[in-house]
């Protein structure tokens, strides 16, 4: 490992996620990037382990879940793997913000929440494992109205 990439092993357990997250943190900040950008990482990160701990398995053995977190040259990029069962997040389907809670379909808003926090938002599925690719930009984004 180098020191422009953190990698992070983790079994199924929710309690895992407070130390990837706290990593994370120290990541970012060591290498100068803004808040916002970690607070969107481990928003996207949270949402994609609870769903994979709590609905990914069908079993209670431990299984690993690895995350690396690297840099590029304009984005940070963190892929995902697990061998938990098999689903796309990349087409999840977006909830319908607007209806009321009471006319809502319970889940989703994670999932929506990713892909709102993410600049992208890839899966694949390889060898049995589910892999995803995020990425968020370095650049701490602004509204035309804020420059």
């Amino acid at each position: 490992m180098n020191e422009e990439t953190l990698e992070v092993s983790l079994v199924n357990d929710l309690k895992e996620i407070a130390r990837v997250a706290e990593q994370i943190d120290e990541f970012c900040a060591s290498h100068d990037l803004t808040s916002e950008v970690a607070y969107a990482v481990n928003l996207a990160l949270d949402e994609i382990l609870t769903n994979t701990i709590s609905y990914g398995y069908d079993d209670d053995e431990p299984h690993r879940i690895e995350i690396i977190v690297s840099l590029e040259a304009e984005a940070l990029v963190i892929v995902i793997a697990d061998d938990s069962a098999a689903f796309d997040l990349s087409n999840a389907p977006t909830p319908d913000i607007g209806a009321s809670l009471e006319e809502r379909p319970l889940g989703g808003l994670g999932l929506f929440l990713v892909h709102q926090m993410m600049d992208s938002v890839e899966y694949r599925r390889e060898e049995g494992r589910n892999i995803v690719t995020l990425k968020k930009n370095k650049a701490a984004e602004q509204s035309p109205d804020e420059g």
